[in-house]
């Protein structure tokens, strides 16, 4: 059975979805978690990210459904960003671990670009730059810092 459930583009948070995939879970998988996007950030650091402040509203109704299913969640998250422009990565995961507790997630997409990904993922060069960025000592002085320790 799978250690949590989450799904494609936060597609688990869209309410006619969420229920099924509550109902899903507690039916055949009832000691996973289920992943929720709220961030554990004040909301002067959420208002200029409309992309994460949407996610924040969906969770906070889908933290809810899974609590009164008895299903556990994550306790934050974190790692949406714009996607429109080039990002300093490190800067953004820097951001991303500033404050989040024990068992919070950092959502990422690290990966090598080909052909058949290119055809279905036009965020193809942003998983090179991540990529790059999680196998540097960059990020493991990060964690370190931060006193981070990542799960499996």
């Amino acid at each position: 059975m799978p250690d949590f459930v989450d799904g494609h583009q936060h597609v688990q948070l869209y309410p006619t979805v969420r229920d099924g995939v509550l109902a899903a879970v507690k039916e055949k998988a009832p000691n996973a978690w289920v992943r929720q996007a709220r961030r554990n950030k004040p909301l002067s650091h959420r208002l200029g990210r409309p992309k994460a402040l949407f996610l924040d509203y969906l969770s906070t109704q889908f933290k809810r459904c899974a609590a009164r299913a008895g299903l556990a969640h994550n306790p934050a998250f974190a790692g949406a960003y714009d996607y429109s422009r080039p990002p300093d990565f490190g800067a953004l995961m820097g951001e991303f671990l500033e404050g989040l507790p024990e068992g919070g997630v950092v959502m990422c997409h690290p990966g090598f670009v080909d052909d058949v990904l290119e055809s279905l993922d036009p965020l193809t060069k942003l998983r090179e730059v991540e990529h790059a960025y999680l196998a540097s000592e960059r990020f493991a002085r990060l964690l370190t810092v931060n006193k981070v320790t990542l799960g499996h």
